[in-house]
């Protein structure tokens, strides 16, 4: 905002953010007075100041601030003693002067609450209108007012409604993100016997880009997927609605045929995405009879598989990204799983948790952690792993940490 757009400088209360100088502002002018009680009453109740500070001292002192209603500066009202040279200034022109946008609505308000004034509003030859009051102790002050100013206030009216409408806005808009994305994570738990599985997604933002799913295809058989939109906040959101509402219609295709499933997710993720938007992705399926795992890694971070015996396995990527190419192909590759197995998926945001001192988590913190707690039940070790995310990096989350952990066991009872 240039200076030309500011009605006589009431914007003194913006503060520099730039820090190229140290804060400086005007703070209080001081106003003496014969009785402190007296002049706060007078300014707080007849003129409708607002009461900063009332500091009262061992010493019997008291120091009394009180501000207009714009807060820019205070007034301090200082006690003068009858014997002091600031008791002679007591009564006269302060020389201090005070602005508004409707001099004749102060001057009607005021005398109507027993303020004195010298003369009515007037218009002096310099324009604007102007007029004197005085408080109980005979200080005198000037009112005025001018068309610029008032211009300019109605001006900051409006830029103010607009700021809040465009808040309220934003606020729906980000209510609505919410309630699109909250349908994408799953909303029931596919029975299975012999996999215990669990996830979460811990949110930088009020939405995110992060994204995984439990699919059930029938004859036995749990789909495990995540994903990670390039893109956060809102945008991220939508985008990753998209992704999910692809994958949930081409379900079927993935019973018989998981390869053209993905190609299919890929072309619709494509077709109604901008250039430029993709996202990495992790597609696993579970057979719950033979306990065979048959996954693609699509420019996603390496799964984790610990065995039972304590050897790990990384499940690296395998095809490019989801969205960034129309001719896209990929191949999946297979796994036994045992007993006593651990299949753990995760998004970036958990191993790129950054501490104090510039240090990432990092995958090796992520395997120790996984040694560490492997004995536990999926949402118990999932609740582990973010734990330790969380202690490493206790300060402010900057990006989306999403994780599926799933236990091979024995038969179990369905989930």
């Amino acid at each position: 905002m240039d200076d030309s757009s500011l009605p006589f400088g009431i914007d003194r209360s913006l503060l520099r953010l730039d820090s190229q100088d140290p804060y400086f502002c005007l703070h209080f002018i001081m106003i003496f007075v014969r009785d402190q009680e007296r002049s706060l009453r007078f300014y707080v109740d007849q003129l409708g100041f607002r009461l900063v500070v009332d500091q009262r001292f061992e010493s019997g002192g008291r120091w009394i601030e009180i501000a207009p209603p714009d807060g820019n500066a205070s007034l301090s009202l200082a006690l003068a003693t009858p014997d002091s040279e600031e008791y002679k200034l007591i009564g006269h022109d302060t020389r201090i002067y005070f602005i508004t946008e409707d001099v004749n609505a102060k001057f009607n308000e005021w005398s109507g609450r027993g303020v004195r004034f010298h003369f009515p509003p007037q218009v002096p030859e310099w324009g604007g209108t102007f007029t004197r009051f005085e408080d109980v102790d005979g200080n005198s002050f000037g009112l005025a007012g001018f068309d610029e100013l008032t211009l300019g206030v109605e001006s900051q009216r409006r830029t103010i409604a607009q700021k809040l409408e465009s808040e309220r806005r934003a606020a729906r808009d980000l209510e609505i993100a919410r309630q699109v994305q909250a349908r994408p994570f799953p909303q029931r738990m596919p029975a299975v016997r012999t996999l215990e599985y669990a996830g979460a997604c811990l949110q930088a933002r009020e939405v995110g880009g992060d994204y995984y799913d439990f699919l059930d295809l029938g004859r036995e058989r749990l789909v495990l997927v995540i994903g990670d939109i390039a893109g956060k906040g809102i945008a991220g959101a939508l985008l990753m609605a998209n992704l999910q509402a692809n994958l949930r219609s081409q379900c079927a295709i993935a019973a018989d045929e998981p390869r053209r499933f993905l190609r299919s997710v890929n072309q619709l993720f494509y077709e109604n995405t901008a250039d430029g938007d993709y996202a990495t992705f992790f597609f696993a399926e579970y057979n719950d009879k033979t306990k065979w795992l048959r996954f693609a890694n699509c420019g996603h971070l390496a799964a984790l598989l610990l065995r039972r015996d304590g050897t790990l396995e990384r499940l690296a990527s395998i095809a490019t990204v989801l969205g960034l190419f129309e001719d896209w192909d990929c191949m999946l590759e297979e796994r036994q799983l045992f007993p006593g197995d651990t299949l753990v998926l995760y998004t970036d945001g958990m191993t790129e948790s950054f501490n104090d001192s510039g240090e990432e988590f990092g995958e090796q913190r992520l395997i120790e952690a996984l040694q560490r707690h492997r004995g536990e039940s999926s949402q118990a070790l999932v609740s582990s792993l973010l734990d330790e995310v969380r202690q490493f990096n206790p300060n402010e989350q900057q990006d989306d940490i999403t994780l599926i952990v799933a236990n091979c066991r024995e038969s179990l009872e369905p989930i």
